[in-house]
């Protein structure tokens, strides 16, 4: 298999800082299947090439089956995996441009966070649906597609087309979401997975597609192709791009294996290897039918901590605490503006804020940046002296996840011990539901409850009468006329404090 990428930024072998990869090495990265490579056919300051090279063992890939991998005598060792690029590839390029795809690089920063001129090729790629598809699904992202299918015999052209196509890519896109586009899209244009298709996939098509699936034409079909025509699977996608960023303690634990007997798929060839559970994501309402939408909508979760920093921002806050903050994206929102002088987050789940510290790179991040960030494990239910000073306290899609019963002690705990300035809180307006397809019940499994506008009012207000807060309200997303908006804002602060956000009381 054979996957090359080319720039021609100036200098073109800036292309080796992004990928993290010298162009004057040949690299070998041992795969459970093979062994990938990765060298330079050129390097030169106008044009610069890397090429991914797979070579598939198909006896190690047979040996490297799972038990339950049902047994097709010759098929296992007579078939395209050494050839045409698929799932496996796919795979290896998760494994060796792992960094790349996260769209660090601490050398080029400027260069890595914008678009270059890129051009990707593909000289054989299994298509189900022909050239068409590949535009279909390609196009949308930018690029500029060239997709040829592949004869099946020159020398018989009455035969016919095979299922290949050689495929090129070119348009200014920035690198790591060029990287994270082949990666869902290899096995999805396949319509395979060379591998036993796991809960943890959800996890790998949400962050993979954070930056662009809720806006994809396709995302339905791409979603279902992905996860191998599952609808257990497909089913929970949906409700997490419904929720974009709603980071709860159950997603961030290590997925568990499904039943083969349960739920059987797509036959596997080969285990591929794993990644790490990531963070959830939402397609805005009425996106999730597959039907093409004429203007992309921005995901829920990046105008809802929009919003929250608007607020913040209006208060004149410096010292904010996010409690509930999940995997660290307000977190690492809030350290990147330099107003913020004292940041903490706090999280039940100390895998949630293993993953939050990873993302922010705390190992690496500068002295003066770290100084301003605290990040410690606490329950919201529970009096604690660390929740106390800061100018407002931020409740980001969290309160839905406490028990009803236990909402009295995160009210004390928040409102009458902390005690902050300001305290904002977000959460789903379940009047709004019925404008996200596919979705059954409420919006994530782990809610406890769904507010309707109503409902959230009169929380809103029993707070206030009890610990002497005002409050004002905001939409976030689209304000449907009849319901409302997908999330509700409740801006809260003390004595006339809460005027400062605007809004109704």
């Amino acid at each position: 298999m054979l996957l090359t990428i080319s720039t021609t930024v100036r200098p073109a072998t800036d292309l080796g800082f992004l990928l993290h990869k010298h162009p004057d090495r040949v690299q070998e990265f041992g795969q459970s299947y093979g062994t990938a490579r990765v060298f330079y056919p050129e390097a030169g300051a106008e044009r610069c090439t890397a090429a991914l090279m797979l070579d598939v063992d198909p006896v190690r890939l047979v040996r490297s089956r799972g038990r339950s991998t049902p047994d097709y005598a010759l098929g296992q060792y007579v078939n395209d995996r050494p050839y045409a690029a698929s799932s496996l590839l796919a795979v290896a390029l998760a494994d060796v441009f792992r960094t790349a795809r996260t769209g660090r690089c601490d050398s080029r920063p400027e260069l890595a966070a914008g678009p270059i001129p890129l051009e990707i090729t593909l000289p054989v790629l299994p298509c189900r649906g022909g050239p068409e598809m590949a535009h279909r699904f390609f196009e949308p992202l930018g690029w500029t597609v060239g997709a040829q299918a592949v004869p099946l015999d020159e020398g018989f052209p009455e035969w016919g087309d095979s299922r290949y196509v050689r495929l090129s890519l070119r348009g200014e896109v920035r690198l790591a979401d060029a990287l994270n586009h082949l990666y869902v899209l290899l096995p999805v244009l396949d319509d395979a997975k060379h591998y036993w298709i796991a809960s943890d996939e959800v996890d790998k098509l949400i962050r993979a597609g954070e930056s662009w699936l809720a806006a994809h034409p396709d995302r339905s079909l791409i979603t279902r192709r992905y996860l191998g025509r599952r609808w257990a699977l497909a089913r929970t996608a949906f409700a997490r791009l419904a929720e974009l960023g709603d980071d709860v303690e159950e997603d961030l634990e290590p997925p568990v294996e499904e039943d083969p007997a349960a739920d059987p798929g797509p036959t596997a060839d080969a285990p591929a290897s794993g990644e790490p559970a990531g963070e959830p994501p939402a397609v805005p309402a009425g996106e999730a039918s597959g039907e093409r939408d004429a203007a992309p909508k921005r995901p829920l979760n990046v105008l809802r901590r929009e919003a929250v920093l608007g607020a913040l921002a209006e208060f004149g806050a410096h010292s904010v605490i996010d409690l509930g903050c999940g995997s660290g994206q307000l977190v690492g929102a809030l350290l990147d503006r330099p107003e913020f002088t004292k940041v903490a987050g706090v999280d039940v789940s100390a895998q949630a804020l293993a993953i939050a510290a990873r993302r922010l790179r705390l190992d690496r991040m500068p002295d003066r940046r770290r100084e301003r960030l605290q990040l410690f494990q606490g329950a919201l239910t529970y009096t604690d002296d660390r929740f106390a000073g800061y100018d407002a306290a931020v409740l980001m899609e969290v309160v839905e996840h406490v028990d009803p019963p236990r909402l009295n002690a995160l009210e004390r705990v928040v409102f009458g011990a902390a005690r902050p300035g300001h305290v904002i809180v977000t959460t789903p307006n379940a009047e709004y539901n019925v404008r996200y397809d596919f979705l059954e019940g409420m919006r994530h499994p782990d809610h406890r409850f769904e507010w309707t506008r109503a409902e959230f009012q009169a929380w809103a207000a029993g707070v206030c009468r009890e610990y002497g807060y005002r409050v004002a309200f905001r939409p976030v997303g689209d304000d449907d006329p009849e319901l409302g908006p997908p999330t509700q804002m409740a801006l809260f602060g003390r004595g006339s404090a809460a005027n400062a956000g605007g809004g109704d009381d």
